[in-house]
């Protein structure tokens, strides 16, 4: 699940039947096995849930990397730049770069996010508590190519990419974005990147299907937001949440199955389910330290420290790229 959910949260009604939900939605749901994008997860609604998903006790993936980030903060520091530029891919709240900007001699901050509200709050919050920092947020689709300000030109770039969000791509994807983040911190970037782990099947099991119901409510959110945006009448309690590990893939599944035969129809198409059709709504890998390391070398990064909670469950990485 995407760490960054509230940054996501920007209001995006429907307005014209090629709107880009609009077209998402159109497109996967007409694919087969029929899937929708977990970026759509986030409208108010399901930004609020996530915030709850975090504080669950099965959620392990939030306070690990805080305490990560806290306990290892010196170390990190230590290895970057002085001066440097901290860039922030997908820029959420921020408490996880408070750790590194309140322990690092950084020059500037550069937080990236399409949502151009929500980046302008946080930005104004951050330098309320940190006035002597230059703080340049720039509202773009992290996932694409951008400029950077040009009031960071001359200084040193460290990408800040936390939470488990890499594990949302698919790996060919991931490994693009990695290659378009080291194009656009330039040459010697350095990077700070937070990878989810593999681990007991069971433990991943409880943090995706968790006794509360949260993420389950989480995930038909997203049906919730085709009905009142795009005009759908999908039936919310003829589906219901399901979250799987995917051992030969290493990544949990999320999944929403219909309990019964059914049609739906959004903007005057009609989708048709089976009994026990699911739609695919989200994927999340996890790595081996090794085989992260071997995808950061494919793409343009060198691995320089790993450091990882005392259990194992959640890793963070330093990269160089490699020139």
């Amino acid at each position: 699940m995407n760490v960054h959910a509230p940054a996501l949260a920007e209001a995006q009604r429907f307005d014209q039947q090629t709107s880009p939900f609009a077209d998402d939605v159109l497109d996967g749901l007409s694919q087969h096995p029929k899937r929708l994008s977990p970026k759509y997860f986030y409208d108010a609604a399901g930004s609020e849930l996530f915030e709850q998903i975090t504080l669950l006790p099965e959620y392990y993936p939030t306070r690990t990397e805080l305490s990560i980030l806290h306990d290892r903060g010196g170390a990190i520091s230590a290895i970057l730049p002085k001066g440097a530029a901290l860039v922030e891919f997908g820029a959420g709240a921020t408490t996880k770069v408070r750790l590194l900007l309140n322990q690092c001699a950084l020059g500037a901050y550069v937080p990236v996010d399409i949502s151009g509200d929500f980046l302008k709050a946080q930005a104004d919050a951050l330098r309320q508590d940190l006035p002597d920092l230059a703080i340049h947020p720039v509202a773009a689709d992290f996932t694409a190519p951008f400029a950077l300000p040009e009031a960071v030109a001359g200084m040193p770039k460290v990408g800040f990419f936390p939470g488990s969000t890499l594990g949302n791509f698919e790996p060919h994807e991931a490994c693009s974005f990695l290659r378009s983040a080291r194009e656009i911190l330039g040459h010697g970037a350095q990077m700070v990147i937070g990878v989810d782990l593999e681990k007991d099947e069971r433990v991943l099991y409880d943090a995706y299907n968790d006794k509360a119901g949260v993420t389950a409510r989480f995930n038909l959110n997203v049906l919730h937001r085709i009905n009142r945006e795009l005009g759908g009448n999908f039936d919310l309690s003829a589906f219901t949440h399901r979250a799987i590990y995917n051992r030969d893939r290493h990544r949990i599944e999320m999944h929403l199955i219909g309990r019964k035969a059914q049609t739906v129809r959004v903007l005057g198409r009609s989708f048709s389910f089976r009994a026990g059709e699911s739609i695919h709504t989200e994927s999340s890998y996890k790595y081996s330290l090794e085989r992260f390391a071997a995808l950061a070398r494919g793409s343009g990064w060198t691995p320089r420290a790993t450091w990882t909670d005392a259990a194992g469950m959640f890793s963070v990485h330093a990269l160089v790229a490699s020139d």
